[in-house]
């Protein structure tokens, strides 16, 4: 076999300080191992890291006799598994043998924007962690799945976002081929790879496969490599397939020790195979999205990213027990000079009680710059406003495209008819790379003022005592028709305003909560032993808002004698 060699350039590196896209990487959350991640082990839980640990752009299928993921898995796609051997059982989350840094209790464990499909007889457990999957579930699931049609769509920027960090880390922001410091050298047992000793970031351009003779198994040796250094190793070409048995499961082994700063980044290749029987250290890239990555390497010990599709599987000639260990990568890449991506922050506003859109409102969007929790729009160190006041629309909207940060948006004036709300500050919005492309919104309400309304007090009495008279019935109508007097029939009637009321033994019959406006009433029946009035219909009577707090008060009389005859 001839030997491959790649040799450094002499160029100028471009500076050295950015982490991978979307706050990938690092091991995330308040329980991350205080003293450092522990070699592969079978003892106690040794941490939680919320972080995530395999990522894929397109569908996660497991096959053969593959038997554990170790940490946070998010799939755009879906998470298909239908194993051959090896028992029916794959554990999501927690491995029985692995860092022993599995995420929190009670968070997602699996994230899917597709389908959970668990073929008959088999067993996913990810028993202590929740599955969250946009489309159907299906199988036998341990123990707790959720159905979210929005499960992955948070993550879905990073699919475009790891794709351009693999291209940029491997070929520059020119497209020209980025820098190496290093030689990687294939001798046929071994690829060497020989650092310089001094820079804080190692690169190795590689356009060859990491196999031996023949396309067997080889060994893989880091030299040169200062410590706390950072190890790109970028592996070039339409295909790529490493075979190697080196990498082991005690910490005793070279290789082992680079692993949180070792980042295998594979840009272009279609096809990606990783096999052998080593315990492969470091991170893994692969930037192309239509890119099949296919596992069967014992362990992959360190976050693995696919913007493809990925098989985690066991190798065709027979063995298995295929695991991910979650590691977290904490080195510092190559700077692309990428921004963040910018998104939507936005406020709609609604009336408190119809739900209804409100146009008019006037919001200014401040961003918080001070570091100080809240609002702060005057004083020595206010936050600072972001663009100028935006006034809703017909959708009751107001919407900024801005920077990842938190926001706040302030109303300055209420819709027309709506007093100033006692809450005008509606936030912090926090918009983050990962929701970028959906965005964040708050709902503001405004309570319109009540019309005041009032009560027209009737009161009966006999016209020559001046008792009260009790069951005199009457109707109240309101004047909605705009012409004089009172119409109670045909197609521009008045409008009823209540069911009727009939006098108590006070003479009284109250018509309550009734809105400003012109009434009357129509007396319907009168109390026996009294005369219906030749006219039973008096007003109009006006509550207004200067008389609605106490109401209007109507005195009507009637007169005794039987109906229909004159009484002497």
């Amino acid at each position: 076999m001839s030997t491959a060699t790649v040799t450094a350039a002499a160029l100028t590196l471009p500076a050295v300080a950015a982490p991978l896209p979307g706050g990938l990487g690092p091991c995330l959350g308040s329980g991350c191992p205080a003293t450092g991640y522990p070699a592969v082990n079978n003892g106690p839980i040794a941490g939680r890291d919320n972080n995530i640990n395999i990522f894929v752009g397109g569908d996660f299928r497991v096959r053969g006799a593959a038997a554990e993921a170790e940490g946070r898995v998010v799939t755009l796609g879906s998470f298909d598994m239908n194993k051959s051997s090896g028992g029916g059982l794959y554990n999501l989350g927690v491995a029985g043998v692995g860092s022993r840094v599995p995420p929190a209790v009670g968070t997602d464990w699996l994230t899917t924007g597709g389908n959970v499909t668990i073929a008959p007889g088999q067993r996913l457990d990810a028993d202590g962690g929740v599955v969250r999957h946009a489309g159907t579930a299906t199988g036998t699931i341990i123990r707790r799945s959720v159905a979210d049609p929005a499960a992955a769509r948070p993550f879905e920027p990073l699919r475009a976002e790891l794709s351009a960090a693999s291209r940029c880390y491997a070929h520059g922001t020119d497209g020209r081929g980025r820098p190496a410091t290093g030689t990687a050298v294939n001798n046929g047992s071994e690829t060497v790879f020989t650092g310089d000793g001094t820079s804080k970031l190692q690169v190795f351009n590689v356009d060859f496969d990491l196999v031996g003779r023949n396309g067997g198994q080889e060994g893989v040796r880091f030299t040169g490599i200062p410590a706390d250094a950072t190890i790109l190793v970028n592996l070039t070409g339409g295909a790529r397939v490493i075979n190697t048995y080196s990498g082991g499961i005690t910490d005793d082994d070279p290789l082992n020790r680079l692993r949180q700063r070792l980042l295998w980044n594979i840009p272009d290749a279609k096809s990606v195979e990783f096999k052998g029987t080593g315990q492969f250290q470091g991170s893994i890239l692969v930037g192309d999205q239509g890119s099949e990555s296919t596992v069967t390497l014992p362990g992959i010990n360190g976050r693995f990213f696919t913007t493809g599709s990925l098989t985690h599987t066991s190798a065709a000639t027979g063995g298995g027990g295929q695991e991910f260990h979650a590691y977290p990568f904490d080195g510092d890449l190559p700077d692309c000079g990428s921004t963040p991506p910018e998104g939507d922050v936005s406020v709609v506003k609604k009336d408190a009680e119809t739900g209804k859109a409100l146009p008019g409102a006037r919001f200014q969007l401040w961003k918080e710059t001070n570091d100080t929790p809240g609002l702060q729009t005057t004083g020595t160190g206010p936050d600072t406003k972001s663009g100028g006041i935006c006034t809703t629309g017909p959708g009751g909207a107001c919407r900024t495209t801005v920077e990842p940060g938190t926001y706040y948006w302030q109303e300055t004036q209420p819709p027309a008819g709506y007093p100033v709300p006692a809450r005008t500050v509606f936030g912090p919005l926090t918009l983050t790379p990962a929701n970028a492309a959906r965005g964040v919104q708050v709902t503001a309400t405004n309570t319109r003022p009540k019309e005041p309304h009032g009560t027209i007090h009737l009161v009966k009495h006999d016209a020559k005592t001046g008792r009260p008279l009790q069951g005199a019935v009457f109707e109240l109508w309101r004047e909605t028709n705009g012409r004089a007097g009172l119409q109670t029939t045909g197609r521009d009637a008045d409008r009823r305003a209540d069911s009727g009321c009939a006098t108590n033994r006070r003479g009284r019959c109250d018509f309550p909560d009734q809105p400003l406006g012109s009434y009357y009433l129509r007396e319907t029946a009168v109390p026996e032993g009294y005369r219906l009035p030749g006219n039973p219909v008096s007003g109009p009577y006006r509550l207004t808002a200067a008389n609605a707090a106490a109401g209007v008060t109507v005195t009507a009389k009637n007169t005794p004698g039987e109906p229909g005859k004159d009484k002497k």
